[in-house]
């Protein structure tokens, strides 16, 4: 493997950040994988991904829908409600052949071991070491 994304916050804007740089760097040819922990898998099981404060905010966040378009991210709601939808680009980044692996740690801390969210695959404990040791380069800490 190329590149491992370590994708850990429940922060939308770095969720945003590292899904489509896995994605592009996925669509340039080289082999790509993010590792899912922490928060960001809480925020995809069954919470919502938060965004910081400089954008946040009912302005910022129609701004960044509206905007979203041009780069094909996914937008949720409609009118005032709309917003980027992280959860929705988890599955756009799988599609385009991402692998996206649950840690197999805070999938078994969070209960959700045999009910991982759409678009992520298990990992044993043995495999994540393998995932880091056998990436050319990993972008993220755990």
């Amino acid at each position: 493997m190329d590149l491992l994304f370590i994708l850990r916050d429940a922060e939308g804007s770095s969720a945003i950040s590292t899904l489509c740089a896995a994605r592009e760097a996925q669509a340039s040819g080289q082999d790509v994988a993010v590792l899912v922990t922490q928060g960001a898998l809480a925020a995809l099981a069954d919470g919502s991904f938060e965004m910081p404060r400089a954008l946040s905010g009912p302005p910022m966040r129609l701004a960044l829908a509206d905007a979203a378009k041009a780069l094909e991210l996914p937008v949720a709601g409609r009118g005032a409600a709309k917003l980027l939808d992280p959860k929705a680009l988890v599955q756009q980044v799988a599609e385009a052949g991402v692998r996206l692996v649950a840690c197999p740690t805070w999938s078994v801390l969070l209960g959700i071991i045999d009910d991982l969210p759409a678009g992520l695959e298990p990992a044993e404990s043995e495999k994540v070491g393998d995932l880091v040791a056998k990436a050319g380069k990993v972008i993220g800490t755990l």
